[in-house]
């Protein structure tokens, strides 16, 4: 893949090292618990979103920095194993970000995050991947880098690049970022913190989609509200399945026609976001296209 090469969905975000302790139940403030297992995996919004997009079917490139350690060399193995480029992986003076992640028995999550090389992430390697992002079919992007580098990397995006932000963690966005904005996807907390979907639109974003987790998702734009069912399974670990959402979104935007195709790439982003509920785990969960587009043909036409 060379740079000359439109890919069909960049990304520009963070990329952690997660530290996975699996327990019973999660533990109160001030409490200790032990766990009965613990694995590390790659993981990061951006990396993980990246990886989603890359096996529900698109050629990926990522844009994010990882530090001078071991664990930027396995993240960047990781990248590799699953085809997405990484010819604008930094490596910066900050050591590799972690993610510490405690798994309860019931699937519900506990996770600080530790932004690191996330945080060394600038402008400047954002206008070194210029070529990429100017071309690209999907720019996806999330707030785990800091502000001005998710700014640039829309100031970038091509007149035709499709701009999907998933507003997490949930921060204060300014006009010249959420003007850009063709899709959002924050999730219930996120859509309130930032004023509400209705605000949201107003502001200029035509598609905002609410992320629900077990009951599906909500399209408002300017159609009015489009309820996305939920695709039924019993959660094992919800870790990643936001991710898992928003990577297959930007995949099959990318891949089946654009915004044209919006309501039926959401049908697979929420068969996605639910598969990977299945699987202990965030990069370990993200399920490949042959996953997703057999279990889409197992639902009832509607």
């Amino acid at each position: 893949m060379t740079a000359r090469t439109p890919f069909d969905v960049v990304v520009v975000g963070s990329a952690n090292l997660d530290l996975v302790a699996l327990a019973a139940r999660l533990p109160h403030p001030g409490e200790t618990v032990s766990a009965h297992g613990y694995f590390e995996a790659c993981g990061g919004k951006g990396a993980n979103q990246a990886i989603a997009a890359a096996r529900a079917g698109a050629r990926v490139a990522f844009v994010g920095a990882v530090g001078a350690d071991s664990a930027g060399e396995t993240l960047r193995t990781s990248f590799v194993a699953d085809a997405v480029d990484i010819a604008h992986l930094a490596t910066v003076g900050e050591p590799t970000g972690r993610a510490l992640i405690g798994v309860s028995d019931d699937a519900e999550n506990l996770i600080i995050v530790v932004p690191g090389a996330n945080h060394g992430l600038s402008p400047q390697h954002v206008d070194d991947a210029r070529s990429v992002i100017t071309t690209a079919k999907v720019l996806l992007l999330q707030l785990e880098t800091r502000l001005e580098v998710v700014r640039r990397a829309v100031e970038l995006a091509g007149d035709d690049t499709i701009v999907v932000l998933n507003p997490a963690p949930a921060l204060p966005l300014t006009d010249d970022i959420v003007r850009h904005v063709d899709v959002i996807t924050p999730n219930e907390h996120e859509v309130e913190l930032l004023g509400g979907a209705s605000t949201l639109r107003a502001r200029g974003v035509d598609h905002v989609v609410v992320t629900q987790g077990r009951r599906g998702a909500l399209l408002v734009n300017g159609d009015g509200e489009t309820r996305i069912a939920p695709y039924p399974v019993t959660p094992i670990d919800t870790t990643g399945a936001g991710d898992a959402f928003c990577g297959a979104l930007a995949a099959r935007l990318a891949l089946d026609g654009g915004l044209t195709v919006l309501r039926r790439a959401l049908d697979a982003a929420a068969v996605a976001g639910a598969l990977a509920t299945q699987v202990k785990g965030a990069v370990p969960s993200l399920p490949k296209w042959d996953a997703i587009s057999a279990a889409l043909a197992s639902l009832p036409n509607p």
